[in-house]
């Protein structure tokens, strides 16, 4: 398997849509870090585990035996994924990272007295989780979304005994920006604390190893979500060491949880069965590890200098178009990941993205990205500008909302996919794009005035009707 050959297993890959011209056109997929599309060799997989699926775990049926022990081999092979000891340590399978960040929160055991250390450029998940238990430390970051280790590390120094768990995004959202998490883990070592790593996404785009948990650059936890990893079929994982979850009381209980129940007693299953309640998503799980083995067949050092390498070119492209703002790093690329953020010039984001997939057939993002503050950070937006856009939101009005666009590559993305981005990028910066565009004031968001939203007929099964709120649209100037 290469990187050619992931490109051709993407399902979508040949997709076409029709654009505002209503020419057809192959549909370009750069919202991957949002969500990628499935491998097909990993629906195969589903396909082949659905012919043998049952309950797993005290089932006697063969299918049962199967299902189970696939299931458990899943958790194996994502402890190999990030060469996880599973003596000291265990992998839990959960919905994605967000839930698995909330589970590891409540697991904890905080309190008003403690401190979690989290910094400026995390996406929501790993920042509200922490508030809710604890008092939070913020870590700033400099004018290119490079966090400020120095501030780091004063804090680490200033608060050590009081410090719980420094938590920390492998690879940020927005700016791609990878920080050095074994670094940080030996300083968080030091300071007594322990780390936990957001590897939503790290882990589609560079090689992770945790360590062994003797090493003082050991990452104590770790989640990531198999959505990101081209298997979306509803799991994410969270790794940390078995003595934590030994302790405590799980967060969801219910069936699968227990070794035995009375009126007056309960005695907790040994981890991960404590923490996975419920009837397990043994789809998402075998989904995940098929995904697994097809990205260490390839290499995730390929993956990552293929990813450089569009990165290059991508900005190398786009030095030529008029009145683009990049945020983040645009040289030293290899310590960033697929992930490119701008603005053009006197033009709403929302705007941009809309034109781009209305008359380019391109999928982008754009807005916050789920990190208010780091977005807020790099646009340079003041604590009182903050507040009048903040009231204006609360009262329903989002039309003037901050925000970046956002490309961000795959692991088969090519150069093929950045020409056509850059040749419709060009026509919107030198404002040559061919439709008129209105504005929904309640969402922010842009649609083309003629444009009719019509889902694939194959979803006809679906009975819902789709209406747009036309009240209050507002045309793009």
């Amino acid at each position: 398997m290469n990187i050619k050959n992931l490109r051709k297993d993407v399902i979508g890959i040949d997709t076409e849509v029709t654009l505002l011209d209503g020419s057809r056109r192959r549909y370009v997929f750069l919202d991957n870090a949002a969500s990628t599309p499935a491998f097909r060799s990993v629906l195969r997989s589903v396909e082949d585990l659905l012919q043998w699926y049952s309950g797993v775990h005290r089932g006697t049926g063969f299918k049962s035996q199967i299902s189970t022990e696939l299931y458990d081999r899943a958790h194996a092979v994502v402890a190999k994924f990030v060469n996880a000891d599973m003596d000291s340590n265990i992998v839990i399978f959960v919905k994605n990272s967000t839930e698995a960040i909330n589970k590891l929160a409540n697991r904890l055991d905080l309190n008003q007295e403690d401190i979690v250390i989290t910094t400026l450029m995390e996406h929501h998940s790993n920042d509200l989780p922490w508030r809710k238990y604890c008092r939070v430390i913020h870590i700033d970051v400099d004018d290119n979304g490079f966090l400020r280790l120095e501030d780091l590390k004063q804090v680490l120094k200033t608060q050590k005994g009081k410090v719980k768990l420094v938590a920390v995004s492998g690879a940020s959202n927005i700016t791609g920006i990878c920080n050095p998490i074994h670094d940080i883990a030996k300083w968080t070592h030091d300071a007594g604390a322990k780390i936990f790593v957001d590897a939503a996404q790290l882990a589609p785009h560079r090689p992770i190893d945790i360590l062994s948990n003797n090493d003082p650059s050991h990452i104590d936890f770790l989640a990531f979500s198999a959505h990101k990893m081209y298997a979306p079929f509803g799991t994410g994982v969270l790794v940390g060491p078995r003595e934590i979850f030994e302790k405590g009381i799980p967060d969801v209980v219910g069936g699968g949880v227990v070794s035995a129940v009375s009126l007056e007693e309960v005695h907790w299953s040994s981890p991960p069965d404590k923490d996975e309640a419920g009837s397990p998503n043994v789809v998402g799980a075998v989904a995940l590890a098929k995904s697994i083995s097809l990205l260490e067949e390839v290499g995730m050092n390929k993956i990552a200098q293929h990813e450089t390498k569009l990165l290059e070119y991508i900005y190398e492209r786009m030095k030529k178009i008029p009145g683009v703002i990049h945020y983040g790093p645009t040289t030293n690329l290899e310590r960033k990941v697929g992930v490119i953020s701008f603005n053009i010039k006197g033009m709403h984001n929302a705007l941009v993205a809309s034109i781009m997939s209305a008359e380019g057939g391109i999928g982008l993002r754009n807005g916050c990205f789920c990190a208010h503050p780091y977005v807020k950070r790099l646009l340079n937006i003041s604590k009182e500008e903050d507040k009048i856009q903040t009231d204006r939101m609360i009262r329903g009005d989002r039309s003037d909302i901050p925000g970046l666009v956002r490309a961000s590559f795959g692991c088969y993305n090519n150069e093929d996919d950045i020409d056509i981005f850059i040749e419709v990028l060009e026509r919107i910066a030198n404002r040559k794009y061919k439709g008129t565009y209105i504005q929904n004031p309640k969402t922010g968001s842009f649609m083309e005035k003629n444009h009719i939203f019509q889902i694939p007929s194959c979803f006809n099964f679906l009975k819902l009707k789709y209406e747009r709120d036309d009240s209050n649209l507002s045309e793009a100037s």
